[in-house]
């Protein structure tokens, strides 16, 4: 099974489709990665196992509530 992440909106640079061998290696990919996605325009993304909508869309965006 081929996991990936899905931007919302194709991103203007930078964004490079990967796929991985399984959902934790998708999640340690984002949780390392997202800055330069954030930075290449990407502000929401769903993770999908093949084509089956795992979760999503999250928004990459810093949660800024006090």
């Amino acid at each position: 099974m081929a996991w990936r992440w899905v931007p919302e909106r194709e991103p203007e640079v930078g964004f490079k489709p990967r796929t991985f061998a399984s959902q934790g290696e998708a999640e340690t990919w984002l949780g390392e990665f997202y800055p330069e996605l954030t930075a290449a325009g990407v502000q929401t993304v769903s993770l999908y196992e093949e084509d089956r909508l795992v979760y999503g869309p999250m928004n990459l965006a810093p949660d800024h509530t006090e």
